[in-house]
Order: structure tokens, then C-alpha cells, then sequence
């Protein structure tokens, strides 16, 4: 069945879900704060800036008026950074906001209030279904309709199934799932330890290290779920391990970019710079840090990661510090 779609974001993951929603048939706009940008985009169908090698096709509408774009749509798609999730909401009129199917594409969890996406939605929207899209994917593959396979968690169902038969495609597998805090907090604090993996590698630490940080990246990702009801089994699947593998393991992912230039002497302002884009990682890191000492849950990792972003600490004493930790048994 042919939807009426918005995507609010046009960077190189909205790009890339707009082209895949519009292949499937889909009528697709997409919503940009910049409204030159929008002009650009419209007239070249390229976005030179985030996806420079990927055709944005013709039926594609993009606009600068939010309440324009979403007022007709049945399917939100977010695809903004999550910190400002909420301020862009908060620019869309009550009445088209109201019933909608809201899907997130972004991976994070807000600083300060320490919500997660879900929850945003929750508070800023008004009898809206949710649903999280999340999984290794990164838009430069999907944009070249690359073989992708994801995750959509949601507590309805049906809604599940249907937002499966919008996205999939021949090279975009959809699996659904029913556990959205799982499936949002292992794609937010994957983040993380994929800044991690970034600054092993760029201080010039091995393969050893880099599977220990993520094996132990995932132990803690779980232990932190199951403090706030998640099924762990979700960590195992591409919501959970599989996202945590292409983030760490991939020059695609900003977050090991970011990381690297760390680990290369760079200050995390510097990296972000460098790397050009929203570095998700290091606001995740921040508010996971004080999710975990809310909750009086043990993430060691993240703490190391905190005191390197936050104190600039040394990264090879910090590495020091977590080798030399009380010995303890292999377990969650």
C-alpha cells in the first residue's frame, strides 16, 4: 500500500531512506531546516554535502515548512540528531501531530533528561505510535542499495508489520521486534564504544583490544538494558551486536572517525570538526554516564570514556586503569 511519508532530516541517512521509501513506491517528502539547501537539492537531486554519490530521484519533495510536510503525512520518519529531536517536534502544530506513526532512524539518548527517543515522542506527541529503525546500516551503503539488513521494534504488532512492508526492498531486509528500549539503547550506546574502538585504533592498540572493548562494549550495552527492562536477547541481534560490529569496525561510521582523531592526539571538539558531521557518541556518552550512576549500573567502559571526553584524561593510563580492575568472573 503506497504511504504518504515524511522524513524530517535531509542528511545522509535521510537521503538515503528517502531514495529507498520512494523506490518502494512511497510518497516521500522530506523536511530541511536550511531552505537553500532545499532549493539546491531540489533543482541538482544530489546532496553534495552528505551523499555526493548517490541520484536523489525526481518525485522526491523537499521543503523548509514543517508543518507543510507533515500535516498530510501518515509516517513521521526522524532523522534528525537526537538532541534536537524535541525542538523540531515542538515546531510542528498539535493537530499534525495527532495519530501519526512516528518512526526514528536516529540513535541517541538526550542529555539531561536522559530519555530516550521513545520518550520524547511520548511527551511531545499526542497519541502517536512509535517505532525505532535501527541495525547496521550506514547511508553510503544503503544509498548505493548495498545488501542491509535491520531491525523495526515496536510494541504494536501490526504497526511493526506494516512499517516492515514499507521499508523492505531487494536489498533492504526489515526484521520486527517488540522490545524499543533494547532496541534504542543498543543503538544509542553502540555509539559509544564505537568512539572507543576509534581511539584504541588510532593510539595504535591491536585487533586483541578492539574485540575486548567490544565484547565487554555489549556486556555492559545489556547490563544497562536489563536494569531498565529490555530482553537481553535483543543485544544479540542487529539491533545489539550487529550494529555494535559495522560501527567499530567501519571507516564509514563517524563515531570510530571521531574516536581515531582522538586517540591521535586530537581534542573531541577538534574530532567533530574534522569529521564534519554529528558525532552521536559523545552527547550519548554524557548521558549514559549519568544514566548509569541514576540506575547504579556498572559500565566501566563508559566511565572511561566520560573521563577521557569530559577530563581529558591520559587514554593509556584510562586503558590501564580498566585492565588493572578487580579480577572478576566472565557474566554480565
Amino acid at each position: 500500500m503506497i504511504k504518504k511519508i515524511t522524513l524530517l532530516g535531509g542528511g545522509s541517512w535521510g537521503t538515503a531512506l528517502s531514495k529507498l521509501l520512494s523506490e518502494n513506491g512511497h510518497k516521500v517528502t522530506v523536511w530541511l531546516r536550511d531552505e537553500d539547501q532545499c532549493k539546491s537539492l531540489s533543482v541538482e537531486r544530489i546532496n553534495k554535502k552528505y551523499l555526493p554519490n548517490v541520484q536523489i530521484p525526481e518525485n522526491i519533495v523537499f521543503t523548509s515548512d514543517i508543518n507543510e510536510a507533515v500535516k498530510d503525512a501518515e509516517v513521521l520518519v526522524l532523522v534528525t540528531p537526537t538532541q534536537n529531536i524535541r525542538g523540531v517536534l515542538r515546531q510542528i502544530n498539535d493537530e499534525y501531530k495527532k495519530n501519526k506513526i512516528i518512526v526514528n532512524a536516529s540513535k541517541g539518548i538526550e542529555i539531561g533528561t536522559m530519555c530516550l527517543v521513545s520518550d520524547i515522542v511520548r511527551e511531545e506527541s499526542d497519541n502517536c505510535i512509535f517505532a525505532a529503525l535501527t541495525g547496521p546500516s550506514h547511508a553510503e551503503e544503503v544509498g548505493l542499495s548495498l545488501p542491509t539488513a535491520i531491525t523495526v521494534a515496536c510494541s504494536n504488532r501490526e504497526v511493526a508489520q506494516d512499517i516492515q512492508d514499507i521499508f523492505m526492498s531487494k536489498y533492504f531486509r526489515v526484521y520486527t521486534n517488540d522490545d524499543v528500549i533494547g532496541a534504542e539503547l543498543g543503538g544509542a550506546l553502540k555509539n559509544i564504544i564505537a568512539l572507543g574502538a576509534g581511539i584504541s585504533d588510532g593510539v595504535g592498540y591491536g585487533d586483541n583490544a578492539k574485540a575486548a572493548l567490544m565484547n565487554r562494549g555489549i556486556v555492559e550495552i545489556a547490563r544497562l538494558g536489563i536494569s531498565m527492562g529490555a530482553d537481553v536477547h535483543t543485544f544479540y541481534g542487529l539491533s545489539g551486536i550487529g550494529d555494535l560490529i559495522v560501527t567499530c569496525t567501519s571507516r564509514h561510521s563517524r563515531n570510530w572517525n571521531a574516536g581515531y582523531l582522538i586517540g591521535k592526539g586530537m581534542t573531541k571538539d577538534e574530532a567533530i570538526k574534522e569529521v564534519g558531521m554529528i558525532v552521536e557518541g559523545i552527547p550519548t556518552t554524557y548521558a549514559a554516564y549519568e544514566l548509569s550512576k541514576k540506575l547504579n549500573v556498572e559500565m566501566p567502559i563508559v566511565d572511561a570514556m566520560y573521563d577521557v571526553l569530559e577530563n581529558n584524561a591520559d587514554v593509556k593510563e584510562t586503558v590501564n586503569r580498566l585492565m588493572l580492575r578487580d579480577k572478576k568472573e566472565e557474566k554480565l
